[in-house]
């Protein structure tokens, strides 16, 4: 027997993505955004409120990071979710996080989470509030990398969010092989 919610938004999971922007005067605005996902194989599309600091910087600058959130920085990923850039000025140095400068797109990199999206924007709609960008590159730090050079997603602890019970959840293990398992049923 099933059971209906009406309308809520529980595609689960959702993942935890960080952007960081640079603000006008160059420091860092950095902000937990729901609803970011894959577009086609090299864009991405977020939901984005126009009212957000960091849509008025990508709309400035025309490029962000946008990084997975890992279990050793859930806290980290929460505080800047909930804090607001245009109330709270040292919001970077309250989040415990660190950047660097991207060498590709005009936009800081954070130290702490080892995957993340290179981006420039194509476009966003004002009215839908859904914005569009390009994956000019995928930055990972090594330590994530296994012995074949290949990105282990067990090695970087990642987390998505849950909107039926409003918790973070840490990704588990691999469970079977991709375009492989159901090969069985053929």
């Amino acid at each position: 027997m099933r059971q209906n919610f009406n309308v809520k938004s529980f595609l689960v999971p959702e993942p935890v993505c960080i952007i960081a922007t640079y603000n006008k005067d160059m420091s860092i605005d950095i902000m937990n955004a729901a609803w970011a996902m894959m577009a086609d194989f090299d864009k991405v599309c977020i939901c984005l409120s126009k009212d957000h600091l960091t849509t008025e910087n990508i709309l400035r600058t025309k490029a962000f990071t946008l990084s997975a959130g890992t279990l050793d920085t859930v806290t980290s990923c929460d505080y800047v979710g909930i804090v607001s850039g245009k109330d709270e000025k040292n919001k970077l140095q309250k989040s415990l996080f660190h950047t660097v400068k991207s060498q590709l797109v005009n936009a800081p990199l954070i130290e702490e989470l080892p995957l993340a999206l290179e981006c420039e924007l194509i476009n966003y709609d004002k009215e839908k509030e859904l914005l569009f960008a390009k994956i000019v590159n995928v930055s990972v730090d090594q330590k994530i990398i296994d012995s074949n050079g290949k990105i282990d997603l067990e090695k970087a602890k990642l987390i998505c969010y849950d909107p039926t019970s409003s918790s973070y959840m840490e990704i588990g293990k691999r469970v079977a092989k991709a375009f492989n398992v159901g090969k069985k049923l053929k």
